[in-house]
């Protein structure tokens, strides 16, 4: 069996866009890549970041335990983007996510996650037409975030992953099934209020370690691949430049914890043999910590797996956004590269966020890539942390 349309690799590493030259090169593959991808206008439009960026809907994604930071009692996002459209017309992606508060302390939160290949015509080894089918994948999430002082929260967030790349259709030599996984996410969030050049703002960490969970197999359970488990290390800046204005800057740092592939050779007779780096066939835990230091080039290479986000959003009056920014991704390790912009407008309780990316190098397929974010906020503001705080 092979695919008409697309082939079986292609969908497993679509979302990595990887180029000709990084193909050549040590590459980290895992399954459910889309599961990396930024879902949300606000975010893509300021260069992929958000682990440390003020806490909003979305924030389940980037950073669970901003929830608890949020100032309205609930929240509802729907969010779709058309995906690779440069390669093909009918590939989307579709993110629908929310939370509720508890209580001055607890928030819980849930999204949906909705990958469409497109439509994909398998064929016979004759070039036969079998069938025309629509794979499909998506990931459930639910979380919790608790606020444990003025400035510190945490958060959990725990997901269903269900991935039919293979839309059932089996051959002789290999009978495919959907493949299915658990996942969990922990992250942390700390904000403070400073002063700085005379102006009044907040600063703020975060970090999130997230889609740890088992390995997933499409056919043979001998064959597993690791999900993308990763971790994401960020901080933001915010500045009120006045009564109305305000501007904040953000930047993401993200590492893979998934063991880097080795290099190959052959012994005197004939057989493989690794010669650079460690195996990677390894246990999940055992393979998060190889991740730091397994790669064959050396520590070198090591860097080379970090890739980063930058942004920039200017708000004026809490109700007109706009943002840039800037994703970078070594050419060695995928090669994404590419600028991004976007805007957002809010009135009373409903909000409209918009992001376009543009690439940096030759003949990207993410390049003109769109993200359209719809957000309604219902309920009243939450009390400040502070005022909370004062009952415990």
């Amino acid at each position: 069996m092979k695919l008409y349309k697309k082939s079986f690799i292609a969908i497993l590493v679509c979302f990595s866009v990887i180029s000709a030259e990084a193909q050549k090169r040590n590459v980290i593959y895992t399954a459910v890549p889309f599961l990396t991808i930024a879902p949300d206008s606000r975010s893509s439009a300021m260069g992929d970041v958000g682990v440390a960026t003020s806490p909003d809907v979305n924030s389940l994604h980037w950073n669970p335990a901003k929830y608890a930071f949020v100032t309205s009692e609930q929240s509802f996002a729907l969010s779709y983007s058309p995906w690779l459209q440069q390669l093909v017309k009918d590939m989307k992606l579709l993110y629908l996510t929310g939370y509720r508060r508890l209580d001055d302390f607890q928030v819980i939160g849930a999204s949906l996650r909705y990958f469409h290949v497109g439509s994909i015509t398998f064929t016979d080894a004759n070039g036969n037409i079998r069938d025309v089918r629509t794979p499909n994948e998506f990931a459930f999430d639910v979380a919790y975030s608790r606020m444990f002082s003025e400035k510190f929260s945490a958060g959990l967030a725990f997901r269903y992953i269900r991935s039919d790349i293979s839309a059932g259709m089996s051959s002789s030599d290999m009978r495919a099934k959907a493949g299915n996984s658990f996942a969990a996410d922990i992250s942390v969030y700390y904000h403070s209020d400073l002063e700085l050049f005379g102006q009044t703002g907040n600063l703020a960490l975060g970090t999130n370690v997230s889609n740890i969970g088992n390995k997933m197999s499409y056919a043979n359970e001998q064959q597993k691949t690791f999900l993308p488990i990763n971790m994401r290390l960020g901080g933001s800046l915010g500045l009120n430049l006045d009564k109305y204005n305000k501007m904040s800057f953000a930047v993401d740092f993200n590492k893979l914890l998934v063991p880097t592939p080795p290099d190959w050779g052959t012994d005197d007779l004939g057989n493989s043999i690794i010669v650079g780096g460690k195996s990677n066939d390894v246990p999940v835990v055992e393979g998060i910590f190889q991740s730091f230091y397994d790669a064959p080039g050396g520590f070198s290479e090591e860097l080379q797996e970090i890739s980063y986000g930058l942004g920039l959003e200017y708000l004026y009056r809490e109700t007109f956004a706009i943002r840039t920014g800037y994703y970078s991704e070594n050419r060695n390790k995928g090669n994404r590269r590419y600028f991004t912009m976007g805007c957002g407008f809010t009135m009373n309780m409903l909000g409209i966020d918009f992001s376009y990316l543009i690439a940096t190098y030759g003949r990207n397929p993410m390049n003109n890539t769109l993200r359209l974010t719809f957000v309604v906020n219902l309920g009243q503001q939450a009390k400040k942390a502070q005022r909370s705080m004062q009952s415990l």
